[in-house]
């Protein structure tokens, strides 16, 4: 009789203790879960939009983390020409610039808290760009009615380059965050020449890109 009470009460403390380790690891599952917005909202480290339809599930995808970190656009490499609108719906292109170093920076979209930020420091240091002698460009897959409001908005002097679905960006491989499932933060300095001298990622710090981008151009 002892053996069987003995054998009965570890059954019940082995169910017990297996019950409480699936309910602590749902728990963790749950509290680790990206929250799903009610609402549209934005990210204040993205600098997306998010929606009730967006999905995330590009962030599990090996195929997504694998195109989100290569690179077809290099150091020492001359930056492939391409041809964008303004802000302003007229063309641009990219050796429109050649002769003076430009400042190339890809960004999430448009009236976003990071994108903002680093669009005003931008306008803020703009001048001591143009003493470098560069020219800064900001590209996003915004339309050009998009930038021409927030470029009027916040009073940005310098050009914004529309690639509406992301072509150029792609062609540049310019990596996204979270494994590919958000546009990413991405500056290039050119030399005079067209040639990259400088890559810089920082999708979290934005304003970080105008420090950076600046330190090189007075180095240089």
């Amino acid at each position: 009789m002892a053996s069987s009470s003995s054998c009965s009460t570890f059954l019940t403390f082995s169910s017990q203790a297996t019950l409480h380790s699936l309910h602590h690891r749902n728990t963790i599952l749950t509290k680790t879960q990206f929250p799903v917005p009610t609402k549209s909202s934005e990210s204040n480290f993205f600098g997306l939009r998010l929606s009730p339809s967006t999905s995330l599930s590009p962030l599990y995808s090996p195929c997504s983390f694998k195109s989100s970190i290569s690179a077809k656009v290099n150091k020492g490499q001359t930056a492939p020409d391409f041809t964008l609108k303004d802000q302003n719906g007229k063309p641009v292109s990219l050796k429109k610039y050649k002769g003076k170093p430009v400042v190339l920076y890809f960004y999430p979209a448009d009236e976003t808290p990071g994108c903002t930020k680093q669009a005003c420091a931008f306008r803020d240091s703009y001048e001591k760009f143009k003493k470098a002698g560069a020219e800064v460009i900001g590209i996003s897959g915004d339309d050009s009615a998009s930038h021409k409001a927030f470029a009027s908005k916040y009073k940005l002097p310098y050009t914004l380059l529309s690639d509406e679905g992301n072509k150029v960006r792609k062609d540049w491989g310019v990596p996204g965050d979270l494994f590919g499932a958000l546009p990413g933060r991405q500056t290039y300095v050119l030399d005079k020449n067209g040639v990259v001298q400088l890559i810089y990622n920082n999708q979290f710090q934005p304003e970080k890109h105008i420090d950076e981008t600046l330190k090189f151009l007075k180095a240089a």
